[in-house]
């Protein structure tokens, strides 16, 4: 036995010293395998990694099923479910609960993700950006470039700079502190927390920069410049100048969705926005969803989870009702809130919902897929599920049903550009040109069988229609009664109908806050993950929200 182990040794250290010996001629790369270092240093690599980062802001946000976009719908009354999946529950209950940040907590899997993977984006974007400037420096072509030519070096850096400001406004957009990560931020660094407003300056820094590169005189010079890949974001091959709208457009809306408060609504730079917002995108911004490309309209609730059940999804005609002409929603209001029954029939004119006096004749009017310009359902009578009065309706957003029914593919608006027409009507607003928000407002309206708002004098005005006005919203002091909205309720309904389940977090929720209409006590912002403090060696908080009631009294 001692001989058979020695001997083994002895042919074993034999192996070893032959493979030492013959190390130099066996260390061969494999150039199938991936590796990182060898990607950040080629051309290929480098573009690679710039043209995914897009793609990865856009997973963090949107392509999710447990995310915080699931919550904000719940939190803004875009939505309403009983179910424990995605803090649903938690995060559709009034009163208002706070964000809990404790370990394993409700929720605190899908605070993390979304902190995450922003913060992965911007690195990714920022490593990327320096990637390219070390091989642009390593360069002997005449002219220096570091990808193949001027022009595609400039697509890069657009790109980059556009992905990197889109992942930092959505972190600003969403918790009250984090990390900036920049193309000049060194790639063995950590930065610490930084509050939103300071993320939010540096979102806008890197838009300004993508806009430069997108315009730089090198954008023009050799190939493989603008038009960008289709690739890139999937079904969109922009020009320079539709890429830079694309940037303006994201810069409007970062602008506009951080602020907390109607007091920081009120006082973000509405000229700019206004200047942005015109100068943006001028047709819908869609994004082709393919499961085998990887943009996958599976796995987000927007087009999947959310058509599975009545359970997942109701529409809560505490908003969705505001567009009832019959008196059913005067009468839901007229009841103390614990005892509201949201099982009404809503009758309105607004063409994107059913159409009909009885719900057998609305089902019929709402097949499955919808057809244009529905955008919501009367749900078949044997689907409906119980809950709670005020969040319970017959009704269903269902204006993505054709890429739900085909497995998640097909083409999804994540940017509409009544959106855009809207932040402008908004500033119009508030700078008190209400005819030129008017003639935006009615020309929504209009797509949609609503008449004009009439003529407006005053931002306390109520719009024209007396009894059969489209929206009708709760009075106050009391709330117990609706009346006409006034232009700027005009102008928040054609944002919220034209925005509902499709840009993301960004919408309903964040324009709800800043337009003071979430519930009490809703928190108006996300504390960093407690995973992010513990990784920091900092405590760790929850967040509550504000106790002063909203617009309409909830």
């Amino acid at each position: 036995m001692s001989f058979r182990i020695q001997r083994f040794a002895v042919v074993a250290a034999a192996v070893l010293a032959a493979g030492c010996y013959n190390r130099r001629a066996l260390d061969v790369p494999n150039v199938n395998n991936p590796d990182v270092e060898r990607t950040y240093s080629t051309p290929a690599g480098v573009e690679s990694v710039i043209s995914s980062t897009y793609r990865q802001v856009w997973g963090a946000m949107v392509s999710c099923g447990d995310c915080i976009n699931t919550q904000a719908h719940s939190f803004s009354l875009e939505n309403y479910s009983e179910l424990n999946n995605n803090v649903m529950n938690i995060r559709s209950i009034v009163p208002r609960g706070p964000i809990g940040n404790e370990r394993n907590g409700a929720g605190t899997g899908a605070n993390y993700a979304l902190f995450r993977d922003l913060s992965k984006a911007t690195r990714s974007a920022a490593n990327g950006i320096q990637a390219l400037e070390r091989l642009v420096k390593a360069s002997t072509a005449v002219p220096q470039n570091g990808l193949g030519s001027k022009a595609q070096d400039a697509r890069a850096r657009a790109f980059g700079f556009m992905s990197a400001g889109w992942a930092l406004g959505g972190l600003a957009m969403v918790y009250d502190s984090a990390a900036i990560v920049t193309p000049s931020t060194p790639a063995d660094r950590t930065p610490g927390l930084s509050h939103y407003t300071a993320v939010t300056t540096a979102a806008l820094l890197m838009l300004d920069s993508a806009i430069y590169w997108a315009g730089h005189p090198d954008a023009t010079i050799g190939a493989n410049g603008f038009p960008m890949p289709t690739t890139w974001i999937n079904g969109n091959g922009f020009t320079q100048a539709q890429f830079v709208a694309f940037v303006r457009s994201q810069r409007a809306r970062v602008r506009a969705a951080v602020a907390r408060t109607p007091a920081e609504r009120a006082a973000v730079n509405w000229a700019t926005v206004i200047a942005d917002a015109q100068a943006g995108i001028t047709a819908d911004f869609q994004i082709t969803l393919s499961v085998a490309a990887g943009w996958s309209g599976n796995g987000p609730f927007d087009t999947n989870e959310a058509y599975s059940s009545a359970a997942r999804h109701q529409a809560p005609l505490l908003i969705w009702g505001m567009a009832d002409t019959s008196g059913a929603y005067a009468n839901f209001i007229a009841t103390p809130f614990g005892t509201r029954d949201g099982t009404f029939l809503i009758r309105t004119p607004d063409t994107r919902f059913p159409q009909g006096a009885t719900r057998t004749a609305q089902q019929t009017d709402t097949p499955q897929p919808l057809p244009a310009p529905r955008y919501v359902r009367n749900r078949p009578t044997g689907e409906d599920v119980p809950g709670a009065g005020y969040g319970s309706s017959q009704y269903e957003f269902r204006r993505w049903m054709a890429v739900n029914l085909n497995t998640g593919n097909g083409v999804w608006t994540n940017m509409a550009k009544i959106e855009l027409d809207m932040l402008v009507a908004e500033g119009h607003i508030r700078a008190g040109n209400f005819a030129a928000a008017a003639t935006l407002i009615d020309a929504a309206r209009a797509r949609h069988g609503l008449p004009s708002i009439g003529t407006i004098t005053s931002a306390t005005q109520q719009i024209a229609g007396g009894s059969a006005c489209v929206p009708k919203v709760p009075q106050a002091p009391a709330f117990n009664t609706v009346g006409c909205g006034t232009i700027l309720e005009a102008m928040k309904w054609e944002k919220r109908l034209e925005t509902a389940f499709s840009c993301a977090f960004i919408c309903w929720y964040t324009d709800s806050r800043g337009w003071g209409d979430l519930p009490e006590g809703t928190a108006i912002q996300w504390p960093v993950p407690y995973q992010e403090m513990d990784a920091r060696v900092q405590p760790f908080y929850g967040m509550a929200g504000p106790a002063t009631k909203g617009t309409y009294g909830w």
